[in-house]
């Protein structure tokens, strides 16, 4: 370690794939780390290979509503794995030189924290630490995040990473961390009360280490005590904990108060459960403090428990995304894929959330679509139920997830050996076809949804 303050650098990787696009996507669980490190006496650092706000790239962007906006895309070789998808395959974010001339002008660190998210963006993952590898020898490189943890036999094969962490980062980094800097035995080192069973114990993420702040994802809850078949939530977070409503509403006014920040997007799996004594009083909190934000919900509500009371609220407050997750508009209760809701349960909530302001704009339903097995005639019919609503349906392309009760349907309807790579895993190839992936009857199915 040089000098008495070890400096740790955060790094958020490329994205490669053949689409790409910021809805509302930031490497929540890096940037909570590095609030913990810097708020027990870190030096932290940070770049982020997916910057749309970079100043050599600023200029280059397309910016949408509401924060969201286009990555910088450079077609590069896809996988040879995938020489059957007739797509382009890109490099989502900076260019090469640009990472590598930030790099050089970053003081030497201590040690580099990359996180990883999607499986199938592992390549992007491996692409960094070989950036890291070549600019910065000798600097311990950690690896932590979504694919290390549901993939840690590749990642500990593959990645090229002196530490692979899988589970919950934050006390593996802050642990691993100390070990390689030896700094917890410094005197100046605050331990701070930080608990990862307290989430109200947990500093704000580091957003302020980004060059601009278009919005801020909260969480303010971790983990969803629902288990549905398709979804990871529960192998990624083992308990379902949740911040207090005033610890919310107090980050979302700093973020407001302090940075100007209107935009947020909240980033939990159950948002709406419990709703008397959770979102309730935090949008009670929001609606009190009169802040001009606009919310969003990209991870999506559960629907059972949106009441007349709860809609009203959400408006209030100023909710301008809605997202409900449908999954499925079948309906049928022994459905693997885990409808959540009868027929009469998704009209009823439609119309509290139109009684209470909300427009089709504000409205969309999640439907999966390329699930093992799954009927066309099914998603086409669950469209449009949805349309008929007066609900705009999302349809969100399936991707398998290790460690799911759906794994081993996706595993025996895949015409890849899903579990030998997670480039299989994306869910732009439609996987778990027997058929080889066809553009053709994927824009079909979106045509039904306008």
């Amino acid at each position: 370690m040089k000098g008495d303050v070890p400096h740790i650098l955060l790094v958020n990787p490329w994205i490669h794939d053949f689409a790409a696009f910021d809805f509302w996507a930031k490497p929540l669980g890096l940037l909570t780390i590095g609030g913990i490190l810097r708020r027990r006496g870190y030096k932290i650092s940070y770049l982020d290979c997916l910057d749309r706000y970079h100043p050599a790239v600023a200029q280059k962007h397309k910016h949408e509503k509401y924060g969201k906006g286009h990555y910088l895309k450079t077609p590069i070789r896809k996988p040879a794995k995938l020489a059957d998808v007739s797509r382009t395959y890109s490099r989502y974010g900076l260019p090469e030189d640009i990472v590598r001339k930030a790099l050089k002008e970053i003081p030497k660190p201590d040690a580099v924290l990359v996180t990883s998210l999607m499986t199938y963006w592992y390549p992007g993952v491996l692409a960094v630490i070989h950036v890291l590898r070549q600019v910065l020898p000798n600097v311990p490189v950690l690896l932590g995040g979504v694919y290390s943890t549901l993939c840690r036999d590749h990642a500990v094969k593959n990645a090229g990473a002196d530490k692979v962490l899988s589970g919950e980062g934050e006390t593996l980094a802050v642990d691993a961390l100390n070990e390689i800097t030896g700094f917890a035995k410094h005197p100046s080192f605050d331990t701070d009360g930080w608990g990862t069973d307290d989430l109200n114990s947990y500093p704000y993420p580091c957003f302020d280490l980004q060059n601009a702040i278009p919005y801020v994802p909260i969480l303010t809850g971790r983990g969803c005590p629902c288990r549905c078949s398709y979804c990871a939530s529960g192998f990624l977070n083992k308990k379902h904990r949740r911040r207090s409503p005033g610890h919310v509403i107090e980050e979302i006014a700093f973020w407001h108060q302090e940075f100007g920040v209107r935009d947020i997007a909240f980033y939990d799996d159950a948002l709406l459960l419990d709703p008397e004594n959770h979102i309730m009083p935090i949008l009670e909190g929001i609606i009190g403090h009169r802040m001009p934000l606009r919310f969003h919900t990209p991870n999506a509500l559960h629907i059972r428990p949106i009441s007349k009371a709860v809609a009203r609220l959400l408006f209030r407050a100023g909710f301008k995304t809605i997202r409900l997750g449908l999954e499925t508009a079948s309906f049928d209760r022994g459905s693997r894929f885990d409808s959540k809701v009868g027929p009469q349960e998704f009209e009823q909530a439609v119309s509290y959330l139109k009684e209470a302001g909300f427009s089709q704009e504000h409205l969309g339903a999640y439907l999966l679509f390329g699930l093992p097995g799954q009927d066309m005639a099914t998603l086409k019919a669950s469209i449009k139920t949805v349309k008929d609503c007066g609900v705009q349906p999302v349809v969100a392309q399936y991707s398998p997830i290790p460690h799911t009760t759906l794994w081993e349907d996706a595993v025996a309807s895949s015409r890849y050996d899903l579990a030998s790579d997670p480039v299989f895993h994306n869910n732009s190839i439609f996987p778990c076809q027997k058929r080889p992936f066809s553009w053709k009857s994927a824009s079909y199915v979106k045509s039904l949804t306008r």
